[in-house]
């Protein structure tokens, strides 16, 4: 914010803070100040959610998208003071972009269970031959940022807080490591010629663009696009790829089938290269297979096989094939996969072998990177750290804090060189509660979110741990039991589901005792609104936004509130 300090700063209370924050935004902020918006803003704002976002036109129906106003910048102090002066004195110590929940998808895949929409929205997504030409658009729009919007620090880091593919497939993962690293590749599976998806099925269960039936979804006013499919999943896609080194963390997704189902069900995994497709089972059927994917999976082949409706054959593909997690690592080990750096994008030299999933990372000097692995390899949503990871993340923070708190809450001093830690995962705090037993480790303990919570209170060095899952934009702060012993919680939403955005984090130093973490939501560089028909891959980046927004499962309260978008989370310096 040095940048901008000068420029008028109008306090919440005197303007009328809900009106002005929107529908999200609590009623009444005891911290906060907002950016005067009849002000110019600062050319480093350009590309950030501080000078556009994206609004609907029109009340109702299916509605295209425009350059809404920027939100404001929120400051936030539950856990420190904002004192006055500090944009003139602050000093930047990094510069980090978080990515989370790309669900890089194969939409034509044999293993996939699209017909429990109904019962879990997340199945089927109007939108879901897209998610490359969406991606590409959010590398492009970081690409072209300055650095930080505050400090103009160029970024030190890009970091994919899990769910980078949707459904564990090579080719998702091929598709995915092109859109990071640059390169051009063909979005399809199965037929070269042709799209072998739901989508075409003639079942009014999907959006079927190409066809003038009325499905539910045209039903609810989305448009009839002829050649959508084809050139959505066809054409070739090309990226620049990052500029900026990025590092991998592992998502449910990126482990198990659909995210809930544990790998070596033997009958699910040959659907996966297989020619079967069910599209369109009758309810009872599909309520089934949807309760026992969440509760009974081993449950689900007899299940499947007593389908009684026909299934559509579909070309097979090897290239669909589940990968284990030791064949994610070593394809980010593979050099021709380093792109901008660091070959492994984090995961360490013989991680292929050993599967170990975790690693730090220098951010930059003195902000070190810890990234977790919080999936569980016995599979379902949610996530939880074995006991090897977790002790090993206390002896990481252990080794870069010269002040930390034992177990009994008791301060210990040791001759270190003080760290600031970042830490990242897929799972969110609430949301690590899956203490199933990990089979390739059945006698290692499992703990939780609430412990890892208390864990990291002891380490005054920890300034935020960042992560994903929930695609909702939610920060959250976690006060200690003194003051330097809090820390924030910093969710970002997914870049499948609306809002779709990515998340710039600056890390300051205030030099008054304070830190602050500055944070900015951004869009893809895509226009907010194109003519339907429009398929240059700009276009097709274009409605993959519009067609989130529309979607009828599409959840308004994922977007969060002022509070939860553009920020100035106010910590005590541990150094103080």
């Amino acid at each position: 914010m040095a940048n901008i300090s000068r420029r008028a700063f109008i306090g919440l209370a005197g303007l009328g803070a809900a009106g002005t924050l929107g529908a999200g935004a609590f009623g009444r902020a005891p911290w906060g100040t907002w950016y005067a918006a009849a002000d110019p803003l600062p050319a480093s704002f350009a590309g950030t959610t501080l000078e556009a976002a994206a609004t609907p036109v029109g009340g109702s129906g299916y509605r295209t998208l425009t350059a809404g106003p920027g939100w404001p910048m929120i400051v936030r102090g539950e856990l420190a003071e904002a004192r006055s002066g500090r944009e003139e004195r602050r000093t930047a110590l990094a510069s980090v972009v978080q990515l989370t929940d790309l669900h890089i998808l194969d939409a034509q895949s044999p293993m996939r269970f699209e017909y429990v929409h109904p019962l879990n929205g997340s199945a089927f997504r109007p939108h879901e031959t897209l998610t490359t030409q969406g991606l590409v658009s959010l590398v492009s729009r970081i690409n072209s940022l300055p650095g930080g919007p505050h400090t103009r620090r160029a970024f030190d880091a890009v970091v994919t807080t899990g769910d980078n593919t949707d459904n564990k497939e090579h080719a998702e993962l091929g598709w995915l490591l092109t859109a990071l690293n640059g390169g051009t590749f063909i979005p399809n599976t199965g037929a070269a010629d042709r799209y072998e998806g739901v989508q075409n099925s003639g079942a009014d269960l999907y959006w079927n663009p190409e066809s003038p039936i009325r499905d539910i979804y045209k039903k609810a006013g989305f448009p009839e696009m002829p050649g959508l499919l084809g050139a959505a999943a066809l054409t070739p896609v090309t990226s620049p790829g990052l500029r900026t080194p990025w590092y991998s963390v592992f998502g449910n997704h990126d482990d198990s089938i659909q995210g809930t189902i544990p790998s070596g069900i033997g009958p699910l995994e040959a659907m996966y290269t297989g020619s079967i497709k069910i599209e369109a089972p009758d309810s009872e059927q599909a309520r089934a297979i949807g309760s026992a994917a969440s509760s009974d999976p081993a449950a689900l082949p007899s299940i499947l096989a007593a389908v009684t409706t026909p299934p559509r054959i579909v070309t097979p593909d090897g290239n669909r094939a589940p990968f284990t997690p030791r064949q994610y690592i070593a394809a980010h080990l593979d050099p021709r996969n380093a792109g901008p750096g660091p070959v492994g994008h984090g995961f360490a030299p013989d991680a292929g072998e050993t599967g170990i999933g975790f690693y730090s990372f220098e951010i930059a000097p003195g902000v070190v990177g810890i990234s977790m692995d919080s999936t569980n390899r016995a599979g379902f949503v949610d996530g939880s750290l074995g006991e090897a990871q977790f002790r090993w993340i206390e002896q990481t923070l252990k080794a870069g804090s010269s002040r930390f708190f034992d177990a009994g809450g008791r301060p210990v001093t040791q001759s270190r060189q003080d760290t600031y830690f970042l830490l990242f995962s897929h799972h969110t705090s609430g949301t690590m509660d899956n203490l199933i037993p990990d089979p390739e480790n059945p006698g290692e303990r499992r703990h939780s979110g609430a412990e890892l919570l208390d864990l990291l209170h002891r380490f005054p060095n920890v300034l935020a741990w960042v992560n994903g899952h929930t695609h909702e934009n939610k920060i959250t702060p976690h006060p200690g039991a003194t003051a330097a012993q809090g820390f924030w919680e910093i969710n970002t939403a997914s870049h499948i589901d609306f809002p779709q955005h990515a998340r710039l984090i600056e890390v300051v130093d205030n030099t008054d005792g304070t830190l602050s973490l500055l944070t900015t939501l951004v869009e893809s560089d895509s226009p907010y609104e194109v003519r339907h028909g429009d398929f240059s891959q700009e276009g097709l980046a274009s409605l993959y936004r519009e067609l989130s927004f529309n979607d009828i499962h599409a959840d308004p309260t994922l977007l969060g509130g002022s509070v939860d978008h553009n920020t100035e989370l106010v910590l005590v310096s541990p150094r103080t």
